[in-house]
């Protein structure tokens, strides 16, 4: 594949002629200067040129000196003072030897013309032959015939929604067009109009990393050594990347092609811009189809959640309307009834008496997520979930057909060997379908890797249930310190207050936790990436593959573990006043506020939810401010000297090739929030929507101000977080009818009112009296009674047990049997009602929609027209037009067209 293309100067002929001879003497010199000489020696001759003059040349130019060869990569390095500099050189010069064996040309930019004084910038352009060549190699698909097929229509509410259109040319930047790959022996086929823009610039950018990561370098320790990310592990150059457009606030000036990337800083990343759509083809065309779907993904969850947001607000508010009418939390606020019920105390010894109205507020408070339409949330939720990922699959395919996905192959450099794992590897095994021999590494070697990563892991979600547990020992520590505090004798006066101590532990409680959590997160985002390397995948999608699963384990481990114990394990195993259970033997399990746990379930959703959103955005948009402004800084120390378009954004931070894993898990984690535990907080969707609207737009702002551009690459969905989003759907089911079940007081208030209710005219009146045991103050042990005397004789619990002159006495009553059987029975139901429209919404709705099912085979229908047609009258011009022997071949070839048309 090397030599191809023959030799360099063969390769310039298809530059404009005009200026041809210029070009071929400056490109003839440094080809012949790189053979005997290093790159950094080639860059100084190169540079002391009289040809070129560097004062005339635009700081936004994106073009070699001759202002004509695009530049399409740009690698960049610094002089290595250290004993491997020699090696790094010689590396060097043999990369770059050998990609101008591949065709590529290359042009050197001396460390004396860069601001800072010490980085050489390698240039490299991709002239037409290379591009073809590498066109057909990748698959990858031009325009042959402008598409007849129309846009689909706006239906009539969509002129409603108007003010978020963007306009055509923006949202639509080309026209659509039927293709097929290309092929270099086609090239009459397809729609050239001009070379030098027939290409876009991401298919160019993706061709060139093509080649640079296949690029060999030279033999080291008896093995060929190949590819620019090994090159980039081992500093023998400190960067690659494609060049942006041009500057995102100003359009380009002439000779430079359209300023995409300043179409998108005005029509996407602006805030201003927050109620638009997204240019979503103009995304894919700048930044390649990868990171196109990620926009697309976000903003079809974005819209979803706009659904779920409306309906829980509408639940909140008739919680909020109904909060004055609540029998319950109108008999604790009653002096005559609250105010007369003493409570046994909430820890041993330090801890007093008190009266219930004095969680008066708190009971209010716990009614705006506690009551009737928490059910019928939850049942929505669990549609609403399968509506999501049903409606979702249906865009990823007309995706597919929009962005020419449809016959779409995993992308090579994907499934491109590690040089890591090349490294590692001393044994070879011949490839089943290449049949060539490849690096391969023993089950047995790789065990030892695996065994330390599953430990670590494992240590490290112990680690995370280890701090849930300190919490939780904080809590009970400082819980007594509370209570004395604020439950003495006020607690005795009737005085209402909303900072309970269980609120008042819940709230600091939480946000100790969510500080252990950002912080135990940050350690193992490293920790987890060492690991993975430990492991040695084999190719880039391995290595992916299993970052993902080590990263949301623990994720869902670090995010989920706390609200998961206030949900389905606090208030549970708490025993009553003669026979409380202990943590350790030492501390008292936390009990649940009267009116139950769901207030503090809905506390530490709140804070860590809110909280981590609100962390995230602020790190996304400062983190890479702070550092560009800080590396603008250094590199600006020669002010007289042109601050160059691959200078610029050199100075860049770079995204990263986990820069989109991280958005996707970010995003993930946030719909856990949104679906697993939405019972018990039904703004959660609203502050999800809340969240995006703004996280859409941060992202869209720092890629395109902030970030070097990337490398495109091609992707067909969301990959394995599809998956994931599947699993937690179904999961969440579940957990949602748990929380109503046993966090929520929803069914034991329904048992009283069908059951156990004495009133007619007021059913729930007495419930709160009801769902209160009573406990002989005498009965107390010694190490538990409160060291102050009282004069009470019973206080009151939250339990159902017989009371103490019952010759059962505090054992659970029928009442305690009742609620169960209930909370059982409304699980089971629950789950299997919305179970059961989950596939009939998963059997009705299909896949693929049918419009896009007959655009397909209307593309591929007449993409075989085209190309039957194409060929007969290539055939024609060969064989002659009266010929016996062009009749038969015609005759041949329709039947194949028709053989074609019968499959599709």
């Amino acid at each position: 594949m090397w030599n191809f293309l023959g030799a360099v100067k063969s390769k310039i002929m298809v530059l404009n002629s005009v200026s041809g001879e210029k070009v071929n003497k400056h490109i003839d010199y440094s080809f012949q200067m790189s053979e005997s000489l290093s790159s950094r020696e080639t860059s100084f001759l190169i540079n002391e040129e009289t040809m070129f003059q560097k004062n005339q040349q635009s700081k936004d130019s994106i073009f070699f000196r001759d202002g004509i060869r695009q530049i399409d990569f740009v690698l960049s390095y610094v002089d290595d003072i250290k004993k491997d500099a020699e090696l790094k050189a010689e590396r060097r010069k043999e990369f770059e030897k050998n990609l101008r064996k591949t065709g590529l040309e290359l042009e050197i930019e001396d460390k004396r013309d860069s601001e800072d004084g010490r980085t050489y910038f390698v240039k490299i352009h991709a002239p037409w032959e290379v591009l073809v060549t590498y066109a057909e190699v990748l698959g990858i698909k031009m325009p042959i015939k402008e598409s007849d097929i129309p846009r689909p229509k706006h239906t009539p509410i969509s002129y409603v929604l108007g003010p978020v259109r963007l306009p055509l040319s923006v949202k639509y930047p080309r026209p659509e067009y039927f293709t097929a790959q290309f092929s270099r022996h086609r090239q009459e086929l397809f729609l050239i109009e001009d070379q030098a823009t027939f290409f876009p610039s991401s298919s160019r950018n993706r061709i060139v990393y093509y080649i640079l990561s296949r690029c060999p370098f030279g033999i080291e320790d008896g093995k060929k050594r190949f590819g620019i990310e090994r090159l980039l592990n081992s500093n023998t150059y400190s960067s690659a990347y494609p060049l942006h457009d041009g500057q995102y606030w100003k359009p380009s000036e002439p000779p430079n092609p359209t300023n995409e990337r300043y179409t998108l800083h005005q029509n996407w990343a602006r805030f201003s811009y927050f109620y638009k759509e997204q240019p979503l083809d103009l995304i894919k065309n700048y930044y390649g189809e990868k990171i196109g779907i990620y926009f697309v993904f976000l903003g079809f969850y974005t819209e979803m959640l706009f659904f779920a947001a409306v309906v829980g607000l509408a639940c909140f508010i008739y919680g909020l309307l109904s909060m004055e009418h609540n029998t319950s939390s109108t008999e604790i606020c009653d002096p005559e009834i609250g105010g007369q019920m003493i409570m046994c105390p909430l820890c041993d010894q330090v801890c007093d008496y008190w009266r219930l109205n004095s969680t008066c507020l708190a009971s209010k408070f716990s009614h705006l997520f506690d009551n009737e339409s928490t059910v019928f949330f939850a049942i929505f939720m669990g549609i609403w979930v399968t509506l999501f990922l049903e409606f979702w699959k249906q865009r990823q395919a007309r995706l597919e057909y929009e962005w020419d996905l449809v016959d779409f192959e995993e992308e090579q450099q994907q499934l491109q060997l590690r040089p890591e794992f090349e490294a590692m590897c001393k044994h070879r095994k011949l490839n089943a379908v290449t049949k060539e021999m490849e690096p391969y590494m023993p089950l047995y070697t790789r065990i030892p890797w695996y065994c330390l990563s599953g430990a670590t892991v494992t240590l490290w979600m112990s680690l995370v249930v280890t701090s849930m547990v300190a919490v939780i020992v904080y809590r009970l520590s400082v819980f007594a310190t509370f209570a004395s505090f604020m439950e003495s004798d006020a607690s005795l006066k009737q005085v209402k207050s909303f900072l309970t101590p269980q609120i008042t532990t819940s709230l600091t409680g939480s946000c100790l936790n969510f500080i252990v959590i950002l912080i135990l997160n940050f350690f193992y985002e490293k920790i987890s990436a060492w690991i993975t390397k430990m492991e040695i995948p084999r190719t880039y999608q391995e290595y992916e593959s299993s970052l993902t699963l080590k990263m949301f384990l623990f994720q869902f481990v670090n995010f989920y573990s706390s609200c998961f114990y206030v949900a389905f394990f606090k208030g549970k195993f708490v025993g009553y006043p003669g026979k409380y259970t202990y943590l350790f033997n030492e501390w008292r399990s936390e009990e649940c506020d009267p009116g139950g746990c769901l207030i503090e379930l809905t506390t530490q959703l709140t804070i860590i939810m809110t909280g981590k959103q609100i962390f995230g955005n602020i790190k996304e948009a400062i983190y890479p401010l702070a550092l560009n402004w800080w590396r603008r800084r250094k590199a600006r120390t020669n002010s007289e000297k042109l601050y160059s378009r691959w200078e610029q954004d050199h100075d860049l931070e770079s995204f990263g090739p986990l820069g989109l894993f991280y958005e996707y898990l970010e995003t993930v984690t946030q719909f856990g929030f949104v679906t697993l535990f939405v019972a018990s907080f039904p703004l959660a969707p609203l502050l999800a929507l809340i969240n995006n609207i703004v996280e859409i737009r941060v992202d869209a702002w720092k890629l395109t101000t902030q970030y070097r551009r990337t490398v495109a690459s091609k992707a067909h969905s969301i990959g394995v977080w599809q998956d994931i989003l599947y699993g937690m759907a179904v999961l969440s089911v579940a957990t949602n009818a748990f929380i109503v079940a046993f966090t929520s007081d929803i069914i034991p208030r329904l048992v009283y009112y069908y059951a156990y209710s004495t009133n007619a005219t007021q059913p729930m009146t007495g419930y709160v009296n009801n769902s209160l045991s009573v406990f002989l103050i005498a009965d107390f042990p010694n190490h538990t009674a409160p060291s102050e005397k009282r004069d009470f004789i019973t206080c009151r619990y939250r339990d159902y047990r017989y009371p103490p002159d019952d010759e059962n006495k505090y054992f659970h009553n029928m009442q305690f049997w009742h609620v169960l059987a209930a909370k059982m029975t409304f699980i089971i139901v629950m789950e299997h009602v919305v179970f059961l429209v989950k596939f009939l919404l998963a059997w009705m709705i299909p896949d693929v929609p049918k419009d896009v099912v007959e655009r397909i085979k209307r593309e591929k229908l007449m993409t075989i027209k085209i190309l039957h047609d194409f060929e007969l009258n290539k055939l024609k011009e060969n064989l002659g037009i009266n010929s016996n022997e062009f009749a038969k071949h015609v005759m041949i070839e329709e039947n194949k067209a028709q053989l074609a048309k019968s499959t599709i």
